[in-house]
């Protein structure tokens, strides 16, 4: 029997792990994208496959990402092409390939989808993992950035995810930056030795990096490390501050990380972390940031630029963890079941059509022609909101009886006779919908 690679899930209706069924997927994504929307961003679709440079160059050599965890291969054009580990540097390229800088510097985007990373599996990580995103071009005013933990704030509040904490900091301009890298390396030089050996490596070549290790060893030493805020340059320092300003004012909690960093070189200025204890070890949930200098480092013109990611696995995980298994299907269940008998089934379909054209009302149409009573266990099985058995006298009289199985699950035989119309049944379902 041929597996799964490992690292890489099913995710299914019915699946044994509830955070992989496919109704917890549609609920995370379908709320995802009705915040992102309601911000005015549009979603992009963006290749699975970029050429292997723009994540060299984007995310930087020596991150872990590009060094070890990249799955790359050469194809028949002797090109080297690598799986996208992450959404950032994709869209960077899609915005500076079609020169919408020219155009309209602005753009809102978001997108959603597989990214692949050559890591060793662990739970809520895994080797081909989902994310939702969201990049903002164009504007360099604090408030965009402020306006990003808004609408992440919003997002955690309309998935229901509580005990979220929200790090901020602020890495700050190239100058900021290199003045603070050399702060840096002369604290860590008289403690290397208690590095880690990738510390002891990234100690010469990006220092910054030996903030965001998770060993024990390398987290003691940092502990101590020197402040980035006093090594920011004033309008560093404004922006920073005029950001925490505007997010506190919109009713945002956060702490200030002085240790945060972001695992990608191509942040600048504030950057975040949104994390929970319910998780565990691997407790981010969201990263993200600014990425002032990415744009014009790709061929494009200066342009600022912020963005987030957000994996969808943890968010799975943290709304599974709420709610029984078997309720996950009342997400995405059909509203109604209809079970034709013998010589119904006709009727049956036109008035599932007729009902479906009303509005986004999910219907199934029991197909199988078994005895009725396995039809009205499947519409349970399958977390149906309401069911209708179809047979000669329901015919006959127009009517039917409209049987409520949420209530009937909880020892309540619920029904009410209703008529064989796509409008009235349409008003009986909204009626169950808002009850539920």
């Amino acid at each position: 029997m041929i597996q799964a690679v490992k690292g890489m899930n099913d995710v299914r209706p019915g699946a044994a792990e509830a955070f992989l069924d496919s109704a917890v997927w549609d609920y995370v994504t379908s709320r995802a994208a009705e915040v992102l929307n309601g911000y005015a961003y549009r979603q992009v679709r963006l290749p699975l496959l970029e050429e292997t440079a723009l994540f060299a160059r984007g995310i930087g050599e020596d991150t872990d990402i590009v060094s070890k965890e990249m799955y790359s291969l050469t194809d028949r054009g002797d090109r080297s092409l690598t799986l996208r580990p992450e959404g950032t540097a994709g869209a960077v390229r899609a915005y500076v390939e079609h020169a919408l800088g020219k155009t309209d510097a602005v753009q809102r985007w978001w997108y959603l989808g597989p990214m692949f990373r050559a890591e060793a599996p662990q739970k809520g990580r895994y080797r081909q993992f989902y994310q939702v995103g969201a990049e903002l071009f164009g504007v360099a005013a604090p408030q965009a950035d402020a306006e990003m933990l808004v609408m992440l704030n919003a997002l955690c509040r309309h998935l229901e995810v509580t005990d979220v904490s929200v790090r901020v900091n602020c890495l700050g301009d190239a100058e900021s930056r290199e003045r603070y890298r050399a702060v840096l390396q002369e604290y860590l030089r008289g403690r290397a030795s208690e590095l880690c050996e990738t510390c002891q490596r990234r100690f010469a070549t990006n220092p910054l990096r030996v903030l965001d290790c998770k060993r024990a060893t390398c987290r003691a030493v940092v502990t101590a490390a020197p402040d980035i805020l006093a090594s920011l340059s004033e309008a560093s320092r404004v922006h920073f501050d005029l950001v925490q300003q505007l997010a506190t004012a919109a009713g945002v909690s956060f702490v200030r990380d002085p240790h945060l960093v972001r695992g990608l070189d191509y942040y600048t200025g504030t950057i975040f972390e949104l994390a929970t204890a319910a998780l565990g070890a691997q407790d981010a949930i969201v990263g993200g940031g600014r990425y002032d200098d990415l744009v014009a480092e790709l061929g494009g013109p200066p342009t600022p630029a912020v963005g987030f990611a957000a994996g969808i696995e943890r968010l799975a995980l943290l709304v599974a963890k709420r709610v029984e298994h078997k309720d996950l299907a009342w997400w995405s269940g059909p509203h109604l079941y209809l079970a034709p008998m013998a010589g119904a089934e006709a009727r049956a379909m036109a008035l599932a059509d007729e009902v479906r054209r009303l509005g986004p009302w999910r219907v199934e149409v029991d197909v199988s022609g078994g005895r009725v009573k396995n039809q009205m266990r499947r519409a349970d099985k399958v977390g149906a909101l309401a069911a209708i058995v179809l047979g000669e006298d329901e015919l006959a009289k127009g009517a039917a009886m409209l049987k409520n199985l949420r209530s009937l699950a909880k020892g309540d035989d619920s029904q009410v006779q209703i008529a064989l119309k796509g409008g009235e049944l349409v008003a009986a379902l909204a009626q169950l919908a808002r009850e539920r």
